[in-house]
């Protein structure tokens, strides 16, 4: 679709910010196009006997009402370290939904005693529901991560998160970046913000985003090389960059996480990284991008182990 032609881009008039009519306007556009409860509580429900499952919130819009679901291991460990596991923040990255899941499912387990693991798969139903970036406020959950933030969503997982400060020492953020951000997803915040839309590049497979104000290129290399294994990795465009920002080694990019009210700034973990997989690539397949996501997984999680070994 052309991305001047995007639907939410036609909401509200050129260079006016949004107001609540605006933002009504859009949310009426969005339907449903797949189930929270099919696709992720179902699946966490069948993760009970093996795991602690908690509810750390609730998503409400309007009558419609999202349980929030949490997985954790079986026996917290005080002396292990913890690793924090999120995804779906982003409703409509659907791999970083099912790879957390799929971690879940088959490679959890084997961690048992060795790291204390805690995992939201699905940060953001409503997005889910409706395959979309923003939340039903047109409310960036991955912007919203700060003290008294406008996202139910960032709220939720911040309450959920605080109890454990200072036990996690890695936390992967599991993202996509797609055809839609550059086709509806990037007009719909210019316009909403009553700016101009600036045309930009996707890249081309796997990249992570590091944390600008703590850098360790030495851990997210190592999930460089795991994935590589799986997919491929994002190659720089003409300028340098991925997605409009310098490279600053293969594969990876910096922004500032907690300034920017990302996700992956939330615990002050030493090891942080936001994933992005490529899932309109023509050279992967949803399997991959799923798999791609729980080879990083397992890479932070054997990078931290092997710190603690050496």
């Amino acid at each position: 679709m052309d991305a001047t032609l995007a639907p939410s881009a036609n909401v509200g008039e050129p260079a006016q910010p949004w107001g609540d009519v605006e933002r009504l306007k859009w949310r009426l556009q969005q339907t449903r196009q797949r189930r929270y409860e099919d696709g992720v509580l179902r699946a966490v429900d069948q993760l009970r006997e093996r795991f602690d499952v908690s509810t750390y919130g609730e998503v409400v819009y309007g009558d419609e009402r999202y349980p929030l679901r949490a997985v954790r291991s079986a026996q917290w460990d005080g002396g292990l370290p913890g690793v924090l596991i999120t995804g779906g923040v982003h409703g409509y990255e659907t791999s970083g939904v099912q790879g957390a899941l799929r971690f879940l499912q088959e490679r959890a387990q084997r961690y048992a005693g060795h790291i204390n693991w805690l995992v939201a798969p699905c940060v953001s139903p409503w997005a889910y529901e409706r395959i979309h970036r923003w939340n039903a406020d047109a409310v960036d959950p991955n912007r919203s991560f700060r003290d008294a933030s406008p996202a139910q969503e960032s709220a939720a997982l911040m309450r959920l998160v605080q109890p454990f400060e200072g036990q996690f020492v890695a936390h992967i953020d599991l993202h996509e970046t797609t055809d839609t951000d550059e086709s509806e997803f990037r007009p719909a915040l210019a316009a909403r913000d009553g700016l101009a839309f600036e045309p930009c590049t996707i890249p081309d497979g796997f990249y992570l985003v590091d944390d600008a104000h703590n850098p360790q290129p030495a851990f997210q290399q190592a999930i460089i090389e795991a994935v590589e294994r799986v997919t491929h990795i994002a190659p720089p465009d003409a300028q340098g960059q991925l997605i409009g920002s310098p490279l600053v080694d293969r594969g990876v990019i910096r922004y500032a996480f907690k300034p920017l009210g990302l996700c992956a700034g939330i615990t002050g973990a030493l090891y942080t990284t936001t994933t992005e997989v490529y899932p309109d690539s023509p050279s992967a397949s949803p399997e991959q991008c799923i798999q791609a996501q729980v080879a990083a997984i397992e890479a932070a999680i054997e990078f931290v182990l092997a710190q603690r070994a050496a």
